[in-house]
């Protein structure tokens, strides 16, 4: 095999093995908050949103020390690694026990009836095994080299792939990210970060718990918590692809589609606070009754599930990008401020959402993204400004 042919063939399988443990992960939070609502009248005592919250709390402050401990241990053990603590998670919930929940909370961040559960959760823990196992498949860096390549490529690194130097390397990333972090790009990026750390908390965990809570839905209110999964993917497949593609021919820069994304964002929030209870997110196990403004419609639920994805692929695909454009040349510290923001944001947004009625959410979320699309901009604007200054074309950004 040709080494072009094994770094294609090491992509597919990186991209089979996140497919499968996020299709399990994803689905697993989507409906942890309604599956433990269930189980909270017998032994067990948890929270879906609690358990989130440690998660992306404690991927927040690993995605500081996470270099270091791939330059020891290397990127194939770390993902398989962290692939099994990501399926310990989805397995606590075939027999859950609350200590074995929240700590399998904490080493993910660092990496319906009773018997529905269990079938539901042993199907996502053997896929989430599957996407692991898949890792092994991966051919070493070495394994790539044509012939005659390795002893040049020792000359030029000499002990540059040791452990320490590894070491020495993620020491100064670490500096710079700090440092990175305090200019005047960065804090503004970072409004439109913890935005879209918000959104995501309410369409990865909130919104589907809001479906299932809703009595009025009848008896396909839990089977809508898959279709809502379903919708927002279709809209992040959408809304990546088409905005991909756009990106090839950026004549009009990147704030059209931060526009748009954040009026549908604002069309589906104006939607679901007329089509949800005030008190979906928090309902007990047995549901809510209430009504918001309108009768509680399936159509107009899933509509929006749709939206809340296709508004955030807007939001992600710009923000990667303008990241990459701005730090082309050192884009890895930019990259781990940037899900560090999102992940703190993430957690936080999990953690009230124990506590707040629907309608405030939707309000953090509206004023968070109303400023974080205006800081958006500011970068934007002040990054084609200093294009044309030096004579560049606009479209370049």
């Amino acid at each position: 095999m040709s080494p072009e042919s094994k770094k294609l063939f090491n992509i597919i399988i990186l991209g089979v093995s996140f497919m499968f443990i996020f299709t399990a992960f994803q689905t697993c939070g989507n409906i942890a908050q309604t599956v433990i609502t269930n189980l909270n009248n017998t032994d067990f005592h948890g929270s879906g949103y609690t358990s989130m919250s440690i998660i992306y709390g404690v991927f927040s402050a690993s995605n500081l020390i996470s270099p270091s401990v791939v330059a020891i241990v290397g990127p194939q053990l770390s993902m398989v690694v962290s692939g099994i603590f990501y399926s310990l998670y989805i397995a606590v919930f075939i027999q859950p026990a609350t200590w074995a929940f929240y700590t399998a909370s904490v080493f993910i961040g660092i990496a319906a009836a009773e018997s529905d559960r269990r079938t539901v959760f042993i199907a996502l823990t053997v896929i989430s095994l599957v996407g692991t196992v898949l890792f092994f498949l991966i051919r070493k860096q070495e394994d790539t080299k044509a012939p005659g390549e390795e002893d040049s490529a020792n000359e030029i690194l000499g002990d540059s792939s040791s452990a320490q130097n590894k070491m020495t390397r993620a020491v100064a990333a670490f500096k710079k990210s700090i440092k990175l972090s305090f200019t005047k790009e960065i804090l503004l990026l970072s409004v439109t970060t913890a935005y879209t750390g918000l959104e995501l908390t309410f369409f990865s965990g909130v919104y589907g718990t809001c479906i299932g809570a809703v009595n009025r839905f009848g008896s396909e209110e839990k089977s809508l918590i898959g279709l809502s999964g379903i919708f927002i993917g279709v809209g992040e497949i959408l809304g990546g692809g088409i905005f991909g593609l756009l990106s090839k021919n950026n004549r009009f820069g990147r704030n059209p589609v931060v526009m748009l994304g954040i009026v549908v964002h604002f069309i589906a929030f104006y939607l679901i606070f007329f089509n949800m209870p005030n008190d979906a997110p928090i309902a007990p196990m047995e549901g809510t009754d209430d009504v918001a403004y309108m009768i509680p419609s399936k159509e107009v639920a899933i509509l929006c599930s749709f939206l809340l994805g296709l508004g955030d692929s807007c939001f992600n695909t710009q923000l990667l990008s303008i990241l990459g454009f701005l730090y082309s040349e050192d884009s890895a510290p930019a990259f781990a401020i940037f899900k560090f923001v999102q992940s703190i944001c993430a957690a936080v947004a999990y953690f009230y959402s124990n506590y707040f009625l629907l309608q405030w959410q939707l309000l953090i979320m509206v004023v968070v993204g109303f400023f974080g699309t205006i800081t958006f901009f500011t970068v934007e604007w002040e990054a084609a400004a200093a294009l044309v200054a030096r004579g560049s074309d606009y479209s370049s950004i």
